[in-house]
């Protein structure tokens, strides 16, 4: 395929989305928490008529299923038969942009080297993958404001292992030298500070860290204050392995343990590897800590849950694609876009829930596609922020929950 024209190579990427797209549908209505037929390759519920080979052609199959609108309702094959162009557009512009590195120079271990198409071809696939899990996200989260953890958690596990084989999957920079364009990449560490192929107990010790915060994260915690610390402490403790929940603690724990001995092997053997693991490590435990202060922050200030826990698991996964310089982007881009459509509708509508997921997803997209001219921005504020970065992150949830209560106020007034 590489070696095709690229005219052939875009209207395969079209074709074969299309499928990929149907897929997709399947996926958001078989994965929701209320699990529909509706996809042409489930199993039609009693008194709808078989479906043919015809009905599962991408886009045509969803204009012969109008012959289910008496049961689905009148325009129930719009959308997925918009969401398979549309991804299918998507994907094309996405290796559009991957194709703008090949032939370039990259920066790495202190080398040059010429992007070829087999490293263009691994980042598109890589990115194809993300973009796939954020469609299914993105849907279930319109229909149903719920995240499903059987997406976000297998998300995140991929990312950590795609990041891990080839660390080039995590956002890339533009630097222009000499009227050339080289790609740079930016790492959880600057190559220049010491042997790439070295790893320190201090890197050991955060790379654990992070894994280990977000499993705990996970786990069916429940926190009883009113009857003091000791006793809420004691309830804490015992409610992770009572009958209930004693598997899924059990199962989380497990996967924390095989995922800590490959830190440890990874770490072992160095090199950009361990580099790229650390980089996704960090990404996970960034856009865990950042969702989950919002959720306490948002609990505090309207004493109700401003934000669902799959946007933490969520931003998690986005995490262990991009590291944390980018999850950081993504984490102050997608408010804007909440912000304006959560006051048309509460303003139209009355409705004062809106999906936060979606604009995480698109978000994340914005960020890839445009990531060079943010790191051209912002490159300076993380060189130069430092340990000072912490500090100004708390200031950020402070003037948060300040515009959380500002929001409730003015809710009240109009509503």
């Amino acid at each position: 395929m590489t070696q095709w024209p690229l005219e052939y190579r875009l209207l395969f990427c079209f074709a074969s989305s299309l499928l990929v797209g149907g897929f997709l549908n399947l996926a958001i209505y078989r994965l929701a928490w209320n699990s529909r037929s509706m996809s042409p390759w489930s199993t039609p519920p009693d008194g709808l008529a078989t479906r043919t080979i015809w009905d599962r052609i991408p886009v045509f199959g969803w204009l012969r299923l109008r012959r289910e609108s008496h049961y689905w309702g009148i325009r129930f094959w719009v959308r997925p038969l918009l969401l398979e162009l549309g991804f299918a557009l998507t994907v094309v512009v996405l290796y559009l942009h991957a194709l703008n590195g090949e032939g370039l120079f990259a920066i790495g271990n202190d080398q040059i080297f010429i992007l070829d198409s087999d490293f263009v071809h691994r980042l598109f696939l890589a990115h194809l993958v993300l973009l796939c899990l954020l469609v299914i996200v993105t849907f279930i989260d319109i229909d149903e404001k719920t995240i499903p953890d059987n997406v976000t958690l297998p998300g995140t596990l991929l990312g950590l292992l795609l990041v891990t084989l080839n660390p080039w999957v995590l956002p890339v920079s533009e630097l222009r030298i000499e009227n050339q364009i080289y790609l740079t990449w930016t790492p959880f560490r600057p190559s220049s500070t010491y042997p790439v192929g070295e790893s320190t107990t201090r890197e050991f010790v955060l790379a654990l860290g992070c894994l280990w915060l977000w499993i705990f994260a996970l786990l069916p915690r429940f926190w009883h204050g009113r009857y003091g610390i000791r006793r809420a402490w004691k309830y804490f403790w015992a409610s992770l392995f009572c009958g209930r929940y004693r598997r899924q603690t059990l199962g989380l724990l497990g996967v924390g343990a095989v995922l800590t001995l490959g830190i440890l092997f990874v770490g072992s053997q160095g090199g950009t590897a361990w580099v790229g693991l650390l980089s996704s490590l960090s990404g996970l435990a960034c856009g865990t800590v950042l969702i989950w202060a919002i959720r306490l922050v948002g609990q505090a200030t309207l004493k109700r849950e401003a934000m669902g826990f799959g946007d933490v698991t969520l931003l998690a996964m986005i995490g262990s694609f991009i590291g944390w310089q980018a999850t950081l982007v993504v984490f102050f881009l997608a408010p804007l876009a909440g912000l304006v459509i959560g006051l048309i509708q509460l303003v139209m509508h009355r409705e004062n829930e809106v999906p936060y997921g979606p604009f995480l997803c698109l978000a994340t997209l914005v960020t890839l596609f445009f990531w060079p001219a943010f790191w051209d921005y912002l490159a300076p504020t993380f060189s130069g922020l430092g340990t000072a970065l912490p500090v100004l992150l708390l200031l950020c949830l402070g003037l948060m929950a300040l515009l959380l209560a500002t929001w409730a106020r003015f809710k009240k007034r109009i509503c």
